[in-house]
């Protein structure tokens, strides 16, 4: 849709599903996180870290809140630069809609690809549209059918196998942004507990919350470092970031050194937590009965707590797609495929991946003008 609106007059867009922008409409819980106002390269994945810096510079939150601004969409900040509608994520959807209509860009839902052929003379589509079969041609197509993440909502690796069948390059792909799993029944007592943690491995680390679910572990901590975890990796959760926990567990001691450790460990902790983790790291008995040896050793553990994921949950609830169409083969500036003249790939079907907070989006209306001010401009 932002592609079209600047592609302008002529432009059709065909979207298989019943109504567009679904994944705008169930974003943010509904209020859409659609930009984020520290957007930079470096939280971006992808093969190629410089290739998505063209279009982000000359595309920027600025631009995407001017025209949220113009729509009157009342917006606000949550946390690190987060922005999401006050009302309904459907605003967006409207909007962009609106701005396809003014720029003369037609869409067609409900409307299936059945064949798809192409080159230098221009590309031949076959499409299924109320129950007929419809011959189109273009000389400028665009792929912007995303990735394979949540695929109950009809994503597919549509734009994957069509690069192929062109003679691009694809990454390998994986599921990012997405909950860890662990073996069944180990984190149940704790499910819908959440804190604030520093998650980690040797690649990446979030300061943010950790949520403890049935099947294992989720929360914006976790879904960040899923995009830098690989199987059978351990990832380190510190559990008391930011909190001088050996010196308030000696102070209490030298205060009320009766108290039960546990019971003074849930001041920081949830209490459930401290149960949980009492079976694993020794801290029974009163705070008196504490040496400062064990003390140390005991906030040395919640520091650096090891675990070894599973897996992950898949396509089933992956936020995004990691990897993609290789970038090598694209224009950083026009998003163009240089063996494929007029062939153009935009969005998460590219191997671009942005972190959890609105990225993902800002990188969805950077490469859609850019793509669609380049056909503009051979008009």
């Amino acid at each position: 849709m932002m592609c079209a609106a600047h592609a302008g007059p002529g432009t059709l867009v065909i979207d298989h599903a019943r109504s567009p922008g679904e994944k705008i409409r169930i974003s943010g819980g509904g209020r859409c996180n659609f930009t984020n106002l520290g957007t930079a390269p470096e939280n971006f994945l992808s093969d190629n870290p410089h290739f998505c810096k063209s279009a982000l510079a000359r595309y920027t939150p600025g631009d995407f809140i001017a025209l949220v601004d113009r729509h009157a969409i009342a917006w606000h900040e949550k946390t690190r630069g987060q922005l999401f509608c006050d009302g309904r994520a459907t605003r967006i959807v409207a909007m962009l809609r609106h701005e396809m209509e003014r720029a003369g860009a037609t869409l067609w839902l409900q409307t299936a690809v059945a064949g798809l052929s192409g080159g230098a003379d221009g590309f031949a589509l076959a499409v299924d549209r109320e129950g007929a079969r419809i011959e189109l041609t273009c000389s400028n197509l665009v792929l912007a059918t995303g990735g394979r993440s949540i695929p109950k909502m009809g994503a597919t690796g549509f734009a994957h196998d069509a690069a192929r069948r062109f003679g691009l390059n694809v990454t390998q792909t994986r599921p990012a942004l997405v909950p860890f799993t662990f073996p069944e029944g180990r984190f149940a007592a704790l499910a819908g507990v959440s804190l604030p943690v520093r998650l980690k491995n040797a690649r990446a680390s979030f300061d943010e919350a950790l949520l403890f679910t049935h099947r294992g572990l989720s929360g914006p901590a976790v879904l960040q470092l899923s995009s830098y975890w690989r199987e059978g990796e351990t990832i380190v959760a510190d559990l008391i970031p930011g909190i001088a926990l050996l010196d308030s567990l000696r102070k209490r001691r030298r205060r009320q050194g009766g108290r039960d450790l546990k019971t003074e460990l849930a001041r920081h902790l949830p209490a459930r937590l401290v149960e949980h983790l009492a079976g694993e790291i020794p801290m029974s008995g009163r705070l008196a009965d504490q040496s400062d040896a064990g003390l140390r050793t005991l906030c040395e553990r919640l520091a650096n707590w090891r675990l070894t994921p599973s897996g992950s949950e898949g396509w089933r609830t992956a936020e995004v797609t990691l990897g993609g169409i290789d970038t090598a083969g694209l224009s950083s500036r026009t998003m163009e495929a240089g063996s494929v003249p007029g062939l153009f790939v935009i969005g998460e079907a590219v191997d671009v991946t942005g972190w959890l907070g609105g990225y993902n989006f800002q990188w969805a209306w950077a490469s859609g003008v850019a793509a669609g001010s380049a056909i503009a401009a051979r008009r």
